[in-house]
């Protein structure tokens, strides 16, 4: 893979979520769906309400974008680490909006043996490797949803990058080995994490900032609400713009300190041709005047850090 020689992160006023996201969906100017399937992958890692997951209204507002565009099949997949996946879908909304929009809908931790793609070790800090779920692997089109998060067990933030952990099986089905205990122990953690995003496609992420988590996360912390929500193509992008965005509000010495393009999950994201290289090459379009006096400020933020 090769990085981008320049990637835009479009950033709108988050009041009306379902004006929002086909307004930033139409500026992405995304190719046709027509007959594809598509798979989604949104944040249910836990039975906590927004903005520990996804938003309701923005589950529906992304998936009927996904169905206008034309897709033939629609699938939302999950695995949630800290709870029961079919119960955090149902609990959180996620079954019944799913099925209005008539996506289907997978508990990536039922999937059997045959579900997941094993990814060798090869050149990555995961001793085994690790499974990732078919059908992320084998979509047309991969769409996913993150929120705006720090993240107290190790990963710092827990932006588009992170979230595809929940792509990934937390065991092994066929001898047990557990995956996650392996990630969440290790000293490469967030290089970790950057390195399944080399192995999940991913046509476009949009990160509700309406509110977010400055500290603690992923499940909760210390709440601000930008009132914004952002999207691109470019998920090393997406994230060193959300790292601006908690920077603007003060976060933790992790997420403050430092070179945003130096952080372990950006840069080995980097290096593995994921996104843009460096912060020069982001390229922040505020789509209307309420979201302009702080995209100024992102800007600032991420100028000052290169």
């Amino acid at each position: 893979m090769a990085s981008p020689a320049a990637s835009e992160v479009y950033i709108i006023d988050a009041s009306d979520r379902y004006h929002a996201v086909e307004t930033l969906w139409h500026e992405i100017g995304l190719p046709s769906f027509e007959g594809k399937t598509v798979a989604v992958k949104a944040n249910f890692n836990s039975d906590d309400p927004f903005p520990a997951t996804t938003h309701p209204d923005m589950l529906e507002a992304i998936l009927g974008q996904v169905r206008d565009a034309g897709a033939q099949t629609i699938r939302l997949g999950e695995r949630s680490g800290m709870g029961e996946t079919h119960a955090v879908l149902e609990n959180r909304g996620g079954t019944e909006i799913a099925a209005r929009a008539g996506a289907e809908v997978t508990a990536l931790d039922a999937l059997p043996p045959a579900g997941w793609e094993a990814v060798p070790p090869d050149g990555l800090h995961w001793k085994r490797g690790f499974l990732v779920a078919r059908l992320f692997r084998e979509a047309d089109a991969v769409v996913q949803t993150c929120c705006l998060k720090t993240h107290r067990f190790g990963g710092h933030v827990s932006l588009s990058l992170k979230n595809m952990v929940g792509a990934v099986a937390a065991r092994n089905p066929g001898d047990g080995y557990n995956y996650m205990a392996e990630l969440h122990s290790s000293p490469h953690q967030r290089r970790m994490v950057a390195e399944i995003n080399r192995f999940v496609p991913c046509a476009v992420a949009i990160m509700d900032a309406t509110e977010g988590f400055s500290t603690g996360g992923p499940e909760r912390g210390t709440r601000i609400a930008p009132n914004v929500i952002l999207a691109s193509t470019d998920r090393v992008a997406l994230d060193a713009a959300g790292i601006a965005l908690l920077r603007h509000y003060g976060s933790t010495p992790e997420v403050m300190q430092g070179r945003i393009f130096a952080m372990d999950q950006i840069a080995r994201a980097v290096e593995l041709g994921i996104g843009v290289r460096s912060a020069a090459d982001l390229r922040l379009v505020a789509l209307d005047s309420e979201s302009k006096d702080l995209v100024l400020d992102m800007r600032r933020i991420l100028d000052e850090s290169t």
